[in-house]
């Protein structure tokens, strides 16, 4: 078996037949379209199908990759998900494949994180590990400085720690998201042995996850909004975008940012003007003294 075979069995699963324009059949052993089905939408032959999801085919041609996702109903994500598998497939068993080199963040990123003084902002690198981040990231989710590396992980942190699981209003929602982000992510290092680490951890210590894991869900990181519940500022709606890094191998911010005007803005800048005050508390409880 393969993660490309898994991948469209899984999506074949979701599938109605009246989802692809054909007719129902009734009561069916086993959910989504059959293999004889799906074989005919793309022009392939069944056995052809069955080979692909046994991970005996080495190598699919584009041609045969593009009829699969346009029989599957494969959203633009989707599709460059599948381009992934198939071509990590392709590769299994080279040797000098590429590894995940290690992660580290410029100066000049760093410089820009502190200079974003009023928006939330981190850096994400592979598996979502949180690379670095601002101060007023650290006060809207938790005091990153003070957990270990391996605690320093969106998706470790959204499942696991009580605390920032409870920031969310719509928690299973945000959680389900975060597992197809990681799924999307994992497509282009399936040998990382931290990756391995990560979602074996995860799959052991939640149900959800470990559920939502094997359902195959993949979305690319690009933007949206969230609702957080904030022991201090209160509810916040706030607009998440991330933004690649040009020369930062596999990093983007993640920066939050609130409509203009609105509620939302008003406890982010309450926010923003408390992370400053805790900040200077912090240096002060720090700072040398001497002896009168």
């Amino acid at each position: 078996m393969t993660e490309l075979g898994d991948y469209i069995r899984a999506c074949r699963a979701r599938l109605h037949t009246e989802d692809v324009g054909l007719p129902p059949t009734g009561r069916r052993r086993v959910p989504g379209l059959r293999r004889e089905e799906l074989a005919s939408l793309a022009g392939i032959s069944v056995d052809y199908i069955v080979r692909l999801e046994q991970g005996r085919v080495k190598s699919a041609s584009p041609a045969i990759l593009s009829s699969l996702a346009g029989a599957l109903n494969l959203q633009p994500d989707e599709r460059e998900y599948l381009l992934r598998l198939a071509a990590e497939n392709a590769a299994s068993g080279e040797r000098n494949r590429p590894s995940a080199a290690r992660q580290h963040v410029s100066p000049a990123t760093r410089v820009l994180l502190a200079s974003m003084v009023n928006v939330p902002a981190v850096v994400l690198g592979r598996r979502m590990d949180i690379l670095a981040w601002n101060q007023l990231g650290a006060s809207l989710f938790t005091d990153f400085g003070k957990l270990t590396p391996k605690q320093r992980n969106h998706i470790w942190l959204t499942f696991l720690d009580p605390d920032v699981r409870a920031l969310y209003k719509d928690w299973p929602k945000v959680a389900q998201e975060c597992v197809a982000y990681l799924r999307m992510d994992a497509a282009r290092y399936p040998d990382d042995p931290e990756l391995a680490r990560l979602v074996g951890e995860l799959s052991l210590k939640d149900t959800d996850f470990r559920t939502w894991w094997s359902d195959h869900r993949v979305r690319a990181q690009r933007q949206g909004r969230k609702t957080f519940n904030h022991p201090v500022a209160g509810e916040l709606s706030l607009d998440f975008q991330v933004l690649d890094i040009r020369g930062g191998l596999d990093q983007a911010i993640l920066v939050y940012t609130a409509e203009p005007g609105s509620n939302s803005a008003e406890a982010l800048t309450f926010l923003t003007g408390w992370s400053t005050t805790q900040s200077s508390a912090t240096t002060a409880d720090r700072a040398p003294t001497k002896d009168i």
